[in-house]
């Protein structure tokens, strides 16, 4: 029997980048930027990508001028983005900054332009008090009248099309990753019970078989503007993701967001 894993442990981690491979960062860093110049921030500018996780977001990102810093709780994904700093970015550009750290409560000492948290990271936030949190430390590290950028599950979406058991099977090389998705909802606490079963077999015969059980949250627009509000953030825009042409209906399965910082928490 596969044994169950941490969350984005080693062996998750070492798998991630192939098993979202397909997946557009290019295009999301196109979205983030779009966000950005339509509402007034400079580029290049300062970000803060919080639960970077292997770094493809910021690496993106940090390519086309930007100076970003990540931060992820897991040791392994962190690993994993550090090692593709010297052959991603180019010698004229910043190098991004990793750091090892709680979503919740770390502190990186300084303020940013804008805040990032992409591919649903505020949905691996299953209690009130931990996406209150998380939201006051986007707001801590947010100048004034500065952005947060997010994108979450969508629960109308999630309501109308349940979520369906799935199989992916991927190489790379001489390495076959096959992963099965069962799920089970629980619809009081607006959770969802994601078990991934993951195999990988190398040429050479031998396999490694684990589960990650990840417990996703989704959300509504209203719950989404009220923390906002509680945290001295004002959402301005909810919109289809990854295309923002569509509206945030039924629908969409992922939405995006975008809050601006108005008054700090602390200043009344």
């Amino acid at each position: 029997m596969p044994c169950v894993t941490e969350v984005f442990g080693p062996s998750y981690a070492d798998a991630y980048d192939l098993l979202y491979r397909e997946k557009d960062y290019e295009g999301e860093a196109d979205l983030i930027e779009r966000f950005l110049a339509r509402n007034g921030i400079a580029n290049p500018c300062r970000l803060l990508d919080l639960g970077c996780g292997t770094g493809n977001h910021t690496l993106a990102l940090a390519r086309r001028g930007h100076s970003v810093v990540g931060v992820d709780r897991s040791p392994s994904m962190l690993g994993r983005a550090r090692s593709k700093v010297a052959t991603t970015i180019p010698a004229e550009r910043p190098r991004p900054v990793f750091r090892q750290g709680d979503i919740r409560d770390v502190e990186i000492g300084s303020r940013f332009d804008a805040v990032i948290m992409m591919f649903a990271v505020l949905c691996y936030l299953e209690d009130d008090r931990d996406v209150l949190a998380t939201l006051g430390t986007v707001r801590r590290h947010l100048e004034s009248g500065g952005l947060f950028i997010f994108d979450v599950w969508n629960g109308p979406a999630v309501l109308a099309d349940r979520p369906k058991s799935r199989e992916v099977s991927l190489t790379d090389g001489t390495t076959l990753i096959v992963r099965k998705t069962r799920t089970a909802l629980d619809l009081a606490r607006h959770l969802c019970h994601v078990y991934f079963d993951l195999r990988r077999a190398e040429a050479g015969g031998s396999t490694e078989e684990w589960t990650e059980e990840h417990v996703v949250r989704f959300y509504f627009p209203q719950e989404l503007e009220l923390m906002l509000h509680q945290c001295g953030l004002s959402l301005i825009q909810l919109r289809s993701f990854p295309n923002e042409e569509l509206p945030p209906d039924e629908s969409a399965w992922n939405v995006i967001g975008i809050a601006r910082a108005t008054t700090h928490p602390l200043e009344g």
